[in-house]
């Protein structure tokens, strides 16, 4: 796409500078793909949930259906609770800075 030889795309890649850039590039890409999979989420929910309760729909797949319910679930907590232990470290870290300058 960009029209340049697989040795001039080498070459590029050995510089800090486009190395900084193409990073850039790559997680800005990631971002914008993380945004549209964030958008989707409540239908992705929904499905899940059609899935798992509809009687029509073979054993095997509402098992499935459960069982990422249920994980989904229990990473949710995992995270708040981490979240609320990292904000607990953060002010303790805090206070100690701030009790070493005084």
């Amino acid at each position: 796409m960009a029209k340049i030889g697989t040795n001039i795309l080498l070459r590029w890649l050995q510089l800090p500078e486009f190395q900084t850039e193409y990073r850039k590039a790559r997680r800005e890409v990631v971002s914008q793909t993380t945004a549209r999979l964030q958008q989707a989420m409540g239908a992705a929910g929904t499905t899940v949930l059609k899935l798992m309760t509809d009687l029509n729909v073979p054993a095997a797949v509402r098992l499935r259906a459960a069982e990422c319910v249920l994980d989904r679930g229990l990473k949710s907590i995992e995270i708040d609770d981490i979240d609320a232990r990292l904000r607990e470290l953060e002010q303790a870290a805090e206070i100690n800075q701030n009790a070493k300058r005084r």
